[in-house]
């Protein structure tokens, strides 16, 4: 055997940083689908094994997770930005404004026809603490639960007064209840994949909106129109609602087409996209189907340490100006 032989063998080999293997946004080589693949689960591993709590926001945060696309992710990152949170010593409120239900479900709360929950406070006006549960499994979150119920709420809401106002209403009446170390940190609410009534509560009582994008070109269509509602809601209802962040979801390192879909929003969106995308992960479908987060089903997999990145950078985002605003969005 040659020295050079010897060399390449027994030689120093470099380890790669964390910089090296996140680089799929930015340009990795598409011919390795394989090695990205690993480089997106080591990078996640390595950003989210972390979990020291972060500082509490100056003020409660009010997060709308919204899309009108149905499946690209909306409940699903709902529920684990909010286990996340609360992991990392945030108290977290989650609001299930989908007559599906699926986040009550996911939080493993109880949600049937006639559990008190956003029905009640949108259409009667309860107050939002006699409907709040908390979730047993999860320290420092808590749930208002959506039943089948709201299915009718829009059509109940046409003749009320003000009816695109009666969540901020509620949270509003809600924030005064308590001294400043009880209150809520984020509150996370969850949409219908519509831009209905229900919708346009959730956008007016917001501070901020967050939109889950599928990494798949679909996806993209339509982004345009709930631009457009939140630029009007902004202009006529809520003045202050930011567009927050967008997320990347069901990203598939493997394959070109979500490479393609994620540099295309990286480009257009620029730093409001988190750096940490949620990548497929079948540990993330089974979860909810056991009543559980993926971060409670399987702490380690990959899905739970992206959400578990993904919420520490929301985070970290909130203690920062925002960034300016702008109108327009793909068709």
């Amino acid at each position: 055997m040659n020295e050079a032989q010897v060399s390449r063998e027994t030689g120093p080999r470099t380890v790669p940083t964390a910089a090296d293997l996140d680089k799929d946004a930015t340009g990795f080589d598409d011919s390795t689908p394989l090695a990205r693949a690993v480089a997106q689960q080591m990078a996640a591993r390595e950003g989210a094994v972390q979990d020291d709590p972060v500082a509490r926001p100056s003020r409660t945060r009010t997060v709308v997770v919204a899309n009108q696309k149905g499946g690209v992710g909306k409940t699903t990152t709902t529920v684990n930005l909010a286990v996340a949170l609360a992991q990392l010593g945030q108290r977290v409120l989650v609001i299930d404004l989908d007559p599906q239900g699926n986040a009550s479900t996911a939080l493993a709360v109880e949600h049937g026809r006639g559990t008190p929950g956003t029905y009640e406070v949108l259409v009667d006006g309860t107050p939002l603490r006699d409907v709040t549960q908390p979730v047993e499994e999860v320290p420092n979150l808590w749930l208002v639960p959506a039943t089948i119920d709201l299915a009718g709420a829009e059509i109940e809401l046409v003749s009320v007064v003000a009816r695109e106002s009666r969540l901020r209403k509620a949270l509003d009446a809600a924030r005064l209840i308590g001294e400043e170390d009880t209150r809520y940190d984020y509150v996370l609410v969850d949409c219908p994949p519509s831009l209905g009534l229900l919708t346009l509560n959730a956008l007016v009582a917001g501070a901020e909106i967050l939109i889950p994008i599928q990494a798949e070109y679909y996806a993209l269509e339509g982004l345009g129109q709930l631009l457009e509602t939140v630029e009007m809601v902004r202009a006529h209802l809520n003045d202050k609602l930011s567009l927050g962040a967008f997320l990347i979801t069901m990203y598939d390192s493997r394959t070109k087409l979500a490479s393609g879909v994620a540099r295309e929003v990286r480009e257009h969106f620029g730093p409001r996209v988190l750096r940490t995308m949620i990548p497929r992960s079948v540990r993330v479908s089974e979860a909810p189907s056991y009543g559980q987060s993926v971060l409670g089903y399987d702490p380690t997999s990959t899905g739970a340490l992206a959400y578990l990145a993904a919420a520490r950078e929301l985070a970290v985002i909130g203690q920062r100006p925002p960034a300016p605003q702008d109108g327009g969005g793909r068709g």
